[in-house]
């Protein structure tokens, strides 16, 4: 599985989260993304890792309270001195992790602060673009669907494609969580097309229950993981998905469907 990167936050979630590193290994992923590590110390997790001969690939910016509705702060306007913390924080794991990309999360906002909120979002995006120069690093932004996440600032790749090249820094780039994007917007194997400059990471489940991208689900993965090959994707496929069981019992999608391998 030499591309495949396996999202911890949702796989091997019966575990610990440490432990899930190992498990990630012994179900034969060299590499793992996470979203928010932050209550595990960097060499807690550099022992981890390295101990399972494992790379952390990517992880996100912090959430926040999501009991009070946070969900990322680099759209919310007045909350840029917290959104430098955290970007911050997220560049000190990713450096010393060797990870390839950060998600920076936009945050969710009032449909009144929108305007301001692209605003402020472009303007932290452009910061956070010069902290991370020198550091090989990818920022990548994720449009997340509306039913799921209700309020969050960009729910469509088309409109984060738009605010790349308004921002201007060749650093960041798109998510394309194609269970995001076919729930709002469809059309996959063209946006693919559409967007193939500004791809910098892809993530997979099944719509629209977010389990195995198998083929008990609408999307045709087979026909999306070739159409990447096809503009010429070379980096990582996240699963990103809620295995219906264990999640080694879930893996036969992997193992047995040769076509889904990119």
């Amino acid at each position: 599985m030499p591309r495949w990167t396996a999202n911890i936050a949702f796989l091997f979630a019966e575990l610990p989260f440490l432990d899930r590193i190992a498990a990630a290994k012994k179900a034969g992923f060299d590499q793992v993304e996470c979203h928010f590590p932050y209550d595990v110390g960097i060499a807690s997790l550099q022992e981890h890792l390295g101990a399972a001969g494992v790379r952390m690939t990517g992880l996100n910016t912090a959430a926040g309270d999501r009991s009070r509705g946070e969900f990322g702060f680099a759209g919310v306007p007045g909350q840029e001195d917290r959104f430098r913390r955290d970007f911050a924080q997220a560049l000190d794991y990713a450096v010393a992790l060797e990870a390839s990309v950060i998600h920076v999360m936009a945050g969710v906002v009032s449909p009144e602060d929108r305007p301001q909120a692209l605003r402020t979002y472009a303007q932290n995006l452009r910061a956070a673009a010069r902290d991370a120069a020198g550091t090989g690093l990818t920022l990548v932004l994720e449009p997340l669907n509306t039913r799921d996440n209700p309020g969050y600032l960009v729910s469509r790749s088309d409109d984060i494609a738009a605010i790349i090249a308004e921002i201007g820094e060749p650093a960041v780039k798109l998510l394309f969580d194609v269970y995001h994007v076919q729930i709002m917007e469809g059309d996959l194997i063209r946006r693919l097309q559409r967007h193939r400059d500004i791809i910098g990471h892809v993530q997979v489940a099944g719509v629209p229950d977010r389990a195995e991208p198998d083929g008990d689900n609408e999307v045709n993965y087979a026909a999306v993981l070739k159409a990447l090959d096809g503009i010429g994707y070379e980096g990582l496929v996240g699963l990103e998905y809620r295995p219906r069981g264990r999640t080694e019992d879930g893996l036969g999608w992997l193992r047995d469907a040769a076509a889904f391998a990119p």
